[in-house]
C-alpha cells in the first residue's frame, strides 16, 4: 500500500532539527531505525518472528517525512497492506506509528543534551522516568493496579487459553496490564482483561505495551495496545516493567521469559529491597506443571533457596493468580504510602548498575561471561540474565542472527555446577518448541562449554 499519514494522539509538531535527524541515513541519523519500528507496527499480526526475514520481505518499503508548518506528514510506500482497511490506516497502527517517532526523536534528543548522566545508576533510571514521562503514561491520581505480564510469544494454544482466563480475573478487579506488546503471553492477558473491563464498565483501561528496537520487529505489538512505549535498549525496557509495574505475573516462555525472571531475581535479592513488597506470581495450566518445575529447579540449583521465596507458583486456577495480585496491589499501596514513595514510579526500588548498563552479545561479550558458584548471588543472575538475552538475540533479532550466521553459534564458558542446570533448562525450551514460533526448526544458536 501507498498512503498519507498526519499524527494522531502524540508528537504533532517536530522541530527541523528533528525532522533532519529522522530523514537521515547512516551514522548518526535515525531514519534506518524509524523505518525498522514502523515496519514492524504496520506488519502486526505476521506468522514469522525472525526480524531478518520480516525486513528482507519489503525490501522497497520507505517513508518520506514531509515537514509542513501546520504539522508533519508521512507519506508511506510499499507498506505492508494489513495495515489499512479499504486504503485507509487501522487507528491503532496509526497511533503506534506515531508514538515509534515520538520515542526515537525523544530518545535521541535525551541522549544528545546529557540532561541524565548514563554513567551512574540514578542517571540511567532518571533516563528511562524522562522517556516514560515523555511517553505520558504517568497517572498519579490512581492506586496501584498495573500488572505487568511476562511470558512467551510461542506458546501452545492451552496455554494462550489460560493467559486469557487470567486476564479476565485480573480484569473483572479493575487491574490493569502490562506486557511487552507482542503475541502469545503477551496479548492474552490483555485481550482476557478487555472482556472483563467492558463487563465491569471499565472505560479506561489501560493495555500498556513495552519495548525495544531489536524486539519489535520480531515481536510486533498486538492491536489491543492502547499505549506503546519503544525504549532504547532491553535494560531500559526491564526497568520501566518494574518502575511501572506494581506486581508480575510469568506465564510460560522461553530464553525471553528465563531472562526477564532472572533480571527481577537479581534485584529482589538484593538486600536494599528486602522489605519492598513486589507481588511475583508464575502460572499456567495443568500441562505447564512440568516448565515451572523445572525452572524452580533451575533457581535452586543456581540462585538457591532464598531465590524460590521471591515468588509463589500458581497452577491452573486464574481466579488464585488475581486474589493474589488484588491483595498485593492492597500491600504494595501501603508501603509506598509509608514512604512517600510515588504510586506511579517506583522509586524505592534498587537496581544495581549490572543491570542497567547495556548488554552487548557480541560473540567475544558472550564467551567472556562468568558463570560459577563462587560469584556473588546477584552478579551470577546479572550474568545469566546476559546469557539469555544472547540467545533471545541469536533466536529473534536482526544482528544477532546475521553474527551467528557470519560467526557460528555463541560459546557460553561456564562450571560445570552451572552448566549441568543450564543445559537442562535450555534442552526443555527447545523440545517444548518454547524457542521459535510452532512450525518453525529451531537451529541453536549456542554451544556450552566447560
Amino acid at each position: 500500500m501507498n498512503a498519507s499519514v498526519t499524527p494522531k494522539g502524540s508528537l504533532e509538531i517536530l522541530s527541523q532539527i528533528e525532522v533532519e535527524k529522522l530523514k537521515k541515513v547512516g551514522e548518526n541519523g535515525l531514519y534506518a531505525l524509524f523505518r525498522q519500528c514502523a515496519l514492524a507496527i504496520l506488519n502486526t499480526g505476521s506468522d514469522s518472528d525472525n526480524a531478518k526475514t520480516i525486513m528482507e520481505a519489503y525490501p522497497d518499503f520507505e517513508i518520506e517525512i514531509i515537514q509542513q508548518d501546520r504539522g508533519i506528514r508521512l507519506n508511506l510506500s510499499q507498506a505492508p497492506a494489513n495495515a489499512f482497511v479499504d486504503g485507509e490506516m487501522i487507528a491503532s497502527s496509526r497511533e503506534m506509528l506515531f508514538s515509534s517517532m515520538r520515542d526515537i526523536v525523544y530518545s535521541e534528543t535525551e541522549r544528545r543534551r546529557n540532561r541524565s548522566d548514563l554513567s551512574s545508576g540514578t542517571g540511567l533510571t532518571d533516563y528511562v522516568f524522562h522517556l516514560l514521562r515523555n511517553a505520558g503514561i504517568f497517572r498519579t491520581g490512581e492506586d496501584p493496579n498495573m500488572i505487568v505480564c511476562w511470558g512467551g510469544h510461542s506458546i501452545s494454544d492451552e496455554e494462550y487459553e489460560y493467559t486469557k482466563e487470567v486476564g479476565h480475573s485480573l480484569g473483572l478487579r479493575g487491574l490493569d496490564i502490562c506486557t511487552g506488546c507482542g503475541p502469545g503471553a503477551m496479548k492474552g492477558p490483555m485481550k482476557g482483561a478487555t472482556i472483563a473491563h467492558a463487563k465491569q464498565r471499565h472505560d479506561r483501561s489501560r493495555f500498556l505495551g513495552l519495548t525495544e528496537p531489536g524486539i519489535i520487529t520480531a515481536e510486533a505489538p498486538n492491536p489491543i495496545v492502547n499505549e506503546l512505549v519503544i525504549l532504547p535498549d532491553i535494560e531500559k525496557r526491564l526497568e520501566a516493567f518494574v518502575r511501572v509495574g506494581h506486581g508480575i505475573i510469568i506465564f510460560p516462555g522461553g530464553a525471553g521469559t528465563a531472562e526477564e525472571l532472572l533480571y527481577l531475581l537479581g534485584i529482589l535479592l538484593d538486600p536494599d529491597n528486602i522489605e519492598l513488597p513486589f507481588p511475583l506470581v508464575l502460572t499456567g495450566p495443568k500441562s505447564a506443571e512440568p516448565y515451572f518445575q523445572q525452572l524452580h529447579e533451575f533457581i535452586n540449583d543456581t540462585l538457591g533457596f532464598e531465590a524460590q521465596q521471591k515468588y509463589k507458583i500458581i497452577i491452573d486456577d486464574s481466579e488464585q493468580v488475581a486474589r493474589t495480585m488484588a491483595q498485593g496491589m492492597q500491600e504494595v499501596k501501603e508501603y509506598r504510602r509509608r514512604l512517600n514513595d510515588a504510586y506511579y514510579f517506583n522509586w524505592s526500588l534498587k537496581i544495581q548498575e549490572e543491570f542497567q548498563n547495556p548488554f552487548e552479545p557480541t560473540h567475544e561479550n558472550m564467551a567472556s561471561l562468568a558463570l560459577n558458584t563462587g560469584m556473588e548471588t546477584h552478579q551470577l543472575a546479572a550474568n545469566l540474565r546476559r546469557v539469555f538475552s544472547g540467545i533471545v538475540a541469536g533466536n529473534v533479532k536482526e544482528t544477532g542472527i546475521r553474527a551467528i550466521e557470519e560467526n557460528g553459534p555463541y560459546r557460553i564458558h561456564s562450571d560445570k555446577s552451572i552448566m549441568k542446570p543450564l543445559d537442562n533448562l535450555l534442552k526443555a525450551f527447545v523440545k517444548q518448541r518454547r524457542m521459535k514460533l510452532p512450525g518453525s526448526e529451531y537451529i541453536p544458536c549456542y554451544q556450552l562449554v566447560e
